[in-house]
């Protein structure tokens, strides 16, 4: 009697349990590297992408979603919830010492995997990690049951040499060779993590437990390169220069209401050159470069009708959330020519960047570039595809307007799932999330508070107050004040008639740094004087204040 009482009471859970899961969403992240606001054609591309346009279609997406404007900070301020400071990762993952600057993530912060797993969640991460695997923070450390990951990224291919050749390759936790016959070598980088999520979540359903999949591609990061049959798709397709497609792009933004038809397209800067200027040879360089780098999101692309195909065929598509993304804008290391090195530029054992000049197309119509805080380097797309409970939106008027922040996506997570986050968890107090949950947002029930989103990176700084944007370009930079609604390309500076407002949003600026571990900063690095032919340093022409930062081969 007693066995049978307890199977009974078992078989009278089962159910309950089950319906409870039923009830919460899959969710699945995917977030793309170094890809410009405009680089898939539902943002005004000329490059396809089919599959994204499809969940885009059948979905919703935003037009003011926003990064943090680096690689690093963003993976750590999208899996914690937090400003990237708060988490420890206020640079990259050099432990420089400071709390907001320790390059990986801290105890004072939780994952999203480590909340959701809690809650019963299956959670898995595949792809670029790049939040301090070097100081010894893992997937595996830090809530994931499942991870295929690379420390850090740049890994396009398992025979690749050059720069990123020597990167190791993660299995929940333990290295693996990358030409482990279970991969079935060899392999492109986007075709990996997909398959190994999928197989992953094969094992969460099999456990009959809702899942969270981190999917971070390595694309399209320099090293550019793709499988060759799919850069000969795109080859000449690009010989039209950056000054006519970044126009095309415009109309096309225009077309679809993602921006408004009174914000200037900004002028190419006076560095680039024009396209008609240059030689024939020089085009059909830049025009391959870009080809190659189309290619990457292509193959991205072509992953994601993998991914959707799979969750519909076992029944999973309906209630998952799908989420995708980019961790900043188009990158512009390696300055205007870019890079284009190896017998085959594009092959596993080449080394090409995009540049400047086409970072200005990726990021169509804003200024700037990765690394800053103007919108050229902190606007990303944003697709949101949800059946069960999004309704489709399209047409002009059917983007979300409302100023989003990649700090919003843990909160949405602990929202869907029914999770609690937590205010202690491993013995350690841990930072209040400062995200808010977009589901008013994505089921147009509900409301979402206005609040002030903030920025920092390298000294490079910004707030925005609803339309207001005050924006400073590196530490001593003047500090620029924009209205959004009217000029969100940043091309009309109001500080000069509105010093007193401007003042006001430095000063909330400033108390947010030091309240988010902005400040203190780590003291800057001695520069050593280098001597060469009786140069002491002083003759050495000074970078213009526009110009990207270095290539930071890490980043």
């Amino acid at each position: 009697m007693k066995n049978i009482t307890s199977l009974t009471l078992t078989l009278l859970c089962v159910p309950t349990i089950n319906a409870f899961a039923a009830e919460r969403p899959n969710i699945v992240v995917i977030m793309v590297d170094d890809m410009g606001f405009s680089d898939i054609s539902s943002y005004g591309s000329e490059i396809p992408t089919p599959n994204l346009d499809a969940l885009a279609d059948n979905g919703v997406r935003f037009s003011q979603f926003y990064n943090t404007g680096r690689c690093c900070p963003t993976r750590a301020a999208l899996l914690t919830g937090l400003y990237s400071h708060q988490a420890g990762i206020g640079h990259m993952t050099t432990d420089q010492g400071m709390p907001g600057y320790r390059g990986h993530l801290n105890s004072h912060c939780v994952t999203i995997a480590e909340v959701l797993r809690d809650a019963g969640y299956f959670t898995v991460m595949t792809g670029k990690w790049h939040v301090g695997s070097n100081n010894g923070c893992t997937p595996s450390g830090r809530g994931f049951d499942r991870s295929l990951n690379t420390p850090a990224g740049g890994l396009h291919f398992s025979n690749q040499t050059g720069s990123k050749g020597g990167t190791k390759l993660m299995l929940n936790g333990e290295q693996v060779a990358r030409d482990d016959p279970q991969f079935d070598p060899p392999w492109y980088g986007a075709d990996l993590w997909t398959d190994a999520g999928l197989r992953f979540v094969d094992e969460a359903i099999e456990e009959d437990k809702p899942f969270f999949w981190y999917l971070a591609h390595a694309a399209p990061h320099f090293p550019c390169m793709a499988p060759e049959e799919t850069i000969a798709k795109y080859r000449g397709k690009f010989m039209k220069g950056w000054d006519e497609l970044r126009e095309e792009r415009y109309a096309r933004q225009i077309e679809s209401g993602l921006i408004d038809e009174s914000w200037e397209l900004e002028k190419r800067p006076d560095e680039i050159p024009a396209w008609d200027s240059l030689s024939q040879e020089e085009q059909q360089r830049y025009d391959d470069m870009m080809a190659i780098y189309a290619a990457m999101i292509d193959e991205v692309d072509k992953n994601v009708g993998t991914l959707v195909t799979a969750l519909k065929k076992n029944g999973q598509l309906d209630n998952t959330l799908i989420l995708f993304l980019s961790d900043n804008g188009g990158n512009a290391e390696a300055g205007i020519k870019g890079k284009y090195d190896g017998d085959h530029p594009g092959d596993p054992h080449s080394n090409v960047f995009v540049g400047r000049c086409w970072a200005h197309l990726n990021n169509t119509p804003f200024r700037m570039y990765k690394h800053y805080n103007h919108e050229g380097g902190t606007a990303t797309p944003l697709i949101a595809h949800w059946p069960a409970a999004v309704s489709p939106r399209v047409g002009p008027d059917a983007w979300i307007t409302t100023p989003t922040h990649v700090i919003d996506i843990m909160a949405t997570c602990v929202d869907l799932a029914s999770a609690k986050y937590p205010s202690q968890f491993n013995g350690s107090t841990i930072t209040a999330m400062q995200g808010q949950s977009l589901r008013p947002l994505l089921t147009g029930s509900g409301n979402f508070a206005e609040r002030a989103l903030y920025w920092e990176h390298e000294g490079n700084a910004a707030i925005r107050v609803g339309n207001e944007k005050l924006v400073r370009q590196k530490e001593r930079g003047d500090w620029e004040l924009f209205d959004l609604a009217k000029d969100r390309t940043e091309q009309h500076n109001l500080l000069a008639n509105n010093a007193e407002r401007a003042e006001t949003l430095r000063k909330q600026w400033d108390e947010w740094a030091q309240r988010a571990n902005v400040l203190p900063k780590p003291a800057a690095k001695k520069k050593q004087s280098v001597k060469k032919n009786g140069d002491n340093g002083k003759n050495r022409k000074q970078k213009k204040a526009s110009a990207p930062p270095a290539n930071e081969s890490a980043s």
